[in-house]
């Protein structure tokens, strides 16, 4: 049987090696979505470009989905900020003069009401006998973990789409019981993302898009709904809220 499968944020780095290795594997129909076109398609493969920020579109898209009867078994948010967001350069914050208006709505933006916005959208076209959900999270983004300071606006988004997560999860559990929820931190990867940052990263701990991918698909695939949701990272160790 084939398996649906949708990557939201596709021209990202770690979501390009995703694709090329999702779509490697046999019985599998690959959905993506992106602001911009994806070059190089796989066969397996259909990309629409949309804008994530507008419900509208990606009501549309889902709409679409529905339409065909399609049911997605698997969908990976990629989506993510931290230092450019299009247009518009951001700087992670070191301290609290540094903290404005503009740069912490540009973070929930990306960060938190993105994925929010698939979430509530997504329960119309989800497997109801198996299915899951994957969000790209940070380490950063925990609360009990924080023991250095700074980066404000990153950390708050990515904690608050944890607790959306967390928080839908007990929704998800009456209306999809078969469906699991997971924030992943897939570690310091070598894209645009990281780049400003890598000069800090410890020898090993600096990974390939490809490497990460890997993991995570390898995670997935253990994931059971009765103990959704998940907060992990690259090596499957939980992290905590």
């Amino acid at each position: 049987m084939t398996q649906n499968i949708l990557i939201i944020g596709a021209n990202g780095g770690i979501a390009r090696a995703l694709i090329d290795q999702i779509c490697a594997a046999p019985q599998t129909q690959v959905y993506t979505v992106s602001r911009h076109e994806y070059a190089n398609k796989h066969t397996n493969q259909l990309h629409t470009e949309l804008d994530s920020s507008d419900e509208l579109q990606v009501q549309a898209f889902v709409r679409n989905l529905l339409d065909q009867k399609i049911r997605l078994d698997q969908v990976i948010c990629t989506t993510g900020v931290l230092h450019t967001s299009g247009n518009v350069q951001l700087k992670p914050e070191k301290r609290l003069e540094d903290i404005n208006a503009s740069q912490l709505a540009e973070y929930f933006r990306v960060n938190t009401i993105v994925p929010a916005l698939w979430m509530k959208q997504l329960v119309k076209v989800l497997n109801k006998e198996k299915a899951s959900v994957v969000f790209f999270s940070a380490r950063v983004g925990s609360i009990s973990e924080n023991e250095l300071g700074g980066w404000y606006g990153y950390r708050a988004s990515k904690a608050a789409l944890n607790m959306l997560v967390k928080t839908a999860s007990v929704e998800y559990k009456r209306r999809l019981p078969n469906v699991s929820l997971a924030c992943y931190h897939p570690g310091t990867v070598d894209t645009e993302l990281s780049k400003p940052f890598q000069s800090n990263v410890k020898p090993g701990k600096l990974f390939t898009a490809d490497f990460t991918a890997t993991q995570l698909l390898k995670h997935i695939a253990t994931l059971e709904a009765e103990k959704s949701p998940y907060y992990f990272d690259w090596d499957g160790q939980t992290i905590a809220y």
